[in-house]
């Protein structure tokens, strides 16, 4: 009986030896010997593109020396990786950013595999002035409507003119401006107007 116990214990250490080993073959080693993989942010919103001041992870697959841990997406749009110099990545989803870096890196490292993971998200934000009780910033980090957005600002204050509401939107080049009746809005009326906003919108309330 005592045997038995022994032989057991001992195929359970192997066991777990061979897992451990396992575990460690499964990652990427980086130059000084420790492990590289990709940090998921899981408040990634959908549809998100990258933009100027985001920060990223970009991880290719075994190849330490060719991947970045953490690189600021400049305002010109273009970040700096090992081996392809400087790479225009503004506008992009982070799986066309991946695509586009694998194609140009396969010219030094064949097959190359490559992540890129939004580590910090700072493009991603609108402005509320005027009339609403918090004035300043809102991170996108949903789709976000123009009503929600003046909701999340404390709603409006009591000299607001909620008819009078506009969206100031760059679309091509040009500056655009989208009106917005709040109280059409919350009686149901014309929802057209409750848009999504998007990353730079300008949410203007008269007062």
């Amino acid at each position: 009986m005592i045997a038995l116990k022994r032989v057991t214990t001992v195929a359970l250490l192997s066991v777990l030896f061979n897992l451990a080993a396992c575990g460690a073959d499964s990652a990427s080693p980086s130059a000084n010997g420790t492990t590289l993989s990709p940090t998921k942010d899981t408040r990634v919103p959908a549809g998100y593109r990258i933009g100027a001041g985001d920060v990223l992870q970009i991880v290719v697959w075994k190849e330490p020396d060719a991947s970045v841990q953490s690189v600021v997406v400049r305002a010109d749009g273009k970040i700096s990786v090992p081996l392809v110099k400087e790479v225009d990545v503004l506008g992009l989803a982070p799986t066309e950013a991946e695509a586009m870096l694998a194609a140009k890196l396969n010219e030094f490292i064949h097959g190359a595999d490559v992540t890129v993971v939004p580590k910090e998200i700072h493009s991603q934000k609108i402005y509320l002035l005027g009339g609403v009780k918090r004035e300043g910033i809102l991170m996108l980090e949903a789709s976000t409507t123009v009503l929600q957005a003046i909701t999340e600002a404390g709603g409006l204050t009591d000299e607001a003119k909620p008819k009078k509401i506009y969206i100031l939107r760059k679309e091509n080049g040009k500056e655009v401006r989208l009106p917005f009746n709040y109280n059409e809005v919350i009686r149901g009326e014309k929802m057209e107007q409750n848009i999504a906003l998007v990353p730079g919108d300008v949410v203007i309330v008269p007062h």
